[in-house]
């Protein structure tokens, strides 16, 4: 049995209910542009999604329609963050033009991304 806790527009929580699994997955959404202008912002918040039980977190890009070398920095450190707690990031439905640079980049040698 899951609950599904919506917290914001951009993020989404699964808990397990079941006491012999417990686990959450933070769903977090980055709209239009990630770049110099809001990498902190966005870097605060996918960190801080990190706490508690939860060691990984899915970035969903499907409404991301420009990443800079400063987003992806974000994703990286991010990345960091979640293998040093026992989990990982994933990138999915990312826009052809996202996933080129994501690609380009080498991030998907990186991090696992999904379509």
């Amino acid at each position: 049995m899951f609950l599904l806790l919506l917290e914001y527009s951009e993020r989404l929580e699964i808990n397990s209910a079941s006491p012999l699994f417990r686990m959450t997955i933070k769903i977090y959404k980055p709209m239009g542009r990630m770049d110099g202008a809001n990498a902190q912002t966005h870097e605060k918040e996918l960190l801080g999604l990190l706490v508690n039980d939860v060691t990984s977190v899915t970035v969903d890009l499907s409404d991301l329609d420009y990443v800079s070398s400063a987003g992806l920095r974000v994703l990286l450190v991010t990345a960091k963050a979640a293998k040093a707690r026992g989990g990982k990031v994933v990138l999915s439905a990312p826009k052809p033009s996202i996933l080129e640079v994501i690609k380009i980049s080498g991030f998907d040698r990186i991090l696992e991304v999904q379509p």
